[in-house]
Parts: C-alpha cells; sequence; structure tokens
C-alpha cells in the first residue's frame, strides 16, 4: 500500500465507509521499519479516517466495475427467480418484475457497458465484460 492508492474498508460501518477512498497517510510502527500502524484513509466526503491495515483492502474503479457487474448479476437472477415464481401466483405481479428486471438490463447495459445473458446468469461475466 503506497500514498494515493485507493482502498476501501472491507467491513464498512457507515455510508462513507462504503465510498472509495484515497490513502492519505501511512504511519509506520517505528521510523526505521515497513511495518505499517495505521492508514488514513481520505473519503470522496472530505472526510479522514485512521484503519490497521487489516481493516482495509487496496481498491481500484476497474474492481469496482467487476464488483457491480457481479451484483447487478446477482439481482437480475433473483427477479428472473422470482418472476418466475410469480407467474403462477399472479400474471400482473409477474409482468412488473419483467419491467423491473428489464430497467436492470438497461442499466448495467447502458451505465455498465455490460450486456448481460438471460439465459445464462448462473455464470459468472467474463473478465472481458467486467473491465471492458
Amino acid at each position: 500500500m503506497d500514498l494515493n492508492d485507493t482502498a476501501r474498508v472491507r467491513q464498512p460501518r457507515d455510508g462513507i465507509e462504503y465510498r472509495l477512498a484515497t490513502i492519505s497517510d501511512i504511519t509506520y510502527s517505528t521510523p526505521h521499519t515497513t511495518h505499517i500502524r495505521d492508514l488514513r484513509l481520505r473519503f470522496p466526503t472530505g472526510e479522514h479516517r485512521a484503519y490497521t491495515p487489516a481493516e482495509i483492502v487496496v481498491c481500484a474503479r476497474a474492481d469496482d466495475h467487476a464488483a457491480l457487474v457481479a451484483a447487478f448479476t446477482d439481482a437480475c437472477r433473483s427477479l428472473r427467480d422470482a418472476c418466475r415464481i410469480a407467474h403462477d401466483y399472479d400474471e400482473r405481479l409477474s409482468a412488473e418484475i419483467i419491467h423491473l428486471l428489464m430497467d436492470v438490463y438497461g442499466i448495467v447495459a447502458t451505465r455498465l457497458d455490460v450486456t448481460l445473458d438471460p439465459d445464462n446468469l448462473d455464470a459468472p461475466a467474463t473478465i472481458e465484460q467486467a473491465t471492458s
């Protein structure tokens, strides 16, 4: 970990900690060691907070893109399954879920430039899709 690397808190406790932060300061255990005692992160809100190295993970925007693709794939899978269940329960509910599912597909295609395959949501997105 170096100054100006981007990082995320491993287990966020509030909304600020979910954001991608920049390492703004590194405190070492002693002046002549490479053992990091804590790291100070600057969040997009301007707030600074200190963490131990175990509490954060270096993360880039490409990592965020891949995480978003995975999250939206999971969401589409859940909506697809709910739609199948709702079809027998209430056709109007099924139709509304289809509209929601199509909205998610549209968002992923437009904002993340990834086309999800509705027939193959159980397979993870390819790395080319996740990083394009």
